[in-house]
């Protein structure tokens, strides 16, 4: 399992769009394989930071999920709201492997080695 983790700092005049923006993607990472775990905007502090995270099973189903970028149609058009608004101002990408609460092992049955 492999997730995503997107940093975008983004016009914070511009939030309607990059909600729009967000929802478009958390129905096309859900249809194409992925788990979108949802968009965190800001709302106390920085006000101009958001972040992304979303999970693919592997990271060669994400690279099958990526390879539609600038093709896909439904891609094109969710850029496309980024791109006219000018709601990102720039974004990083980083790829993480989660430990989630699914993984914790009961201390009773731990052993030391």
């Amino acid at each position: 399992m492999i997730t995503c983790v997107v940093t975008y700092t983004i016009d914070p005049e511009k939030i309607d769009a990059f909600e729009e923006f967000a929802r478009a993607w958390m129905r096309l990472v859900d249809r194409h394989g992925g788990t979108h775990h949802g968009y965190f905007l800001p709302s106390e502090g920085a006000s101009d930071q958001a972040l992304a995270l979303f999970t693919f099973p592997s990271l060669a189903e994400y690279e099958v999920y990526r390879a539609r970028f600038g093709v896909d149609p439904e891609f094109v058009e969710a850029d496309r709201i980024r791109d006219e608004s000018g709601c990102v101002l720039r974004y990083e990408r980083t790829f993480m492997r989660p430990l989630l609460p699914t993984d914790l092992v009961p201390e009773a049955t731990r052993t030391e080695g």
